[in-house]
């Protein structure tokens, strides 16, 4: 194996756990100094903030540690199938498309001058 890529992996191995650590100190400082500052929560510890940041991944999903997946970040079953239409038209119907979806999500509430 290349030197080069076991010094890659060794800081690999290095670095997840730091960062991960790391997030957990973030968490505890944010909770302890805007939550318990401004709502009626109680402080954090480490441990605690550490078992937030595992909750929150078992709820929501995050910290995807996967390599990109080459989809732009569109997930969804049809992202592909929306990709390839708006690929597939011209100029001429891309505007169309626009200014269709402008006219459905305008805003009708008064602007301030």
């Amino acid at each position: 194996m290349n030197q080069r890529w076991k010094r890659k992996g060794l800081f690999f191995l290095l670095a997840l756990p730091t960062f991960f650590l790391l997030m957990g100190l973030i968490v505890k400082l944010l909770w302890n100094n805007t939550l318990a500052v401004i709502t009626p929560v109680q402080p954090i510890n480490y441990w605690q903030a550490i078992g937030l940041l595992i909750l929150s991944r078992i709820l929501f999903g995050g910290f995807r540690f996967g390599g990109p997946r080459g989809d732009g970040g569109m997930s969804h079953p049809k992202a592909q199938q929306w990709r390839d239409k708006w690929s597939n038209m011209d100029n001429e119907e891309r505007e169309r498309f626009k200014s269709e979806w402008k006219k459905r999500c305008k805003d009708d509430s008064p602007k301030n001058p």
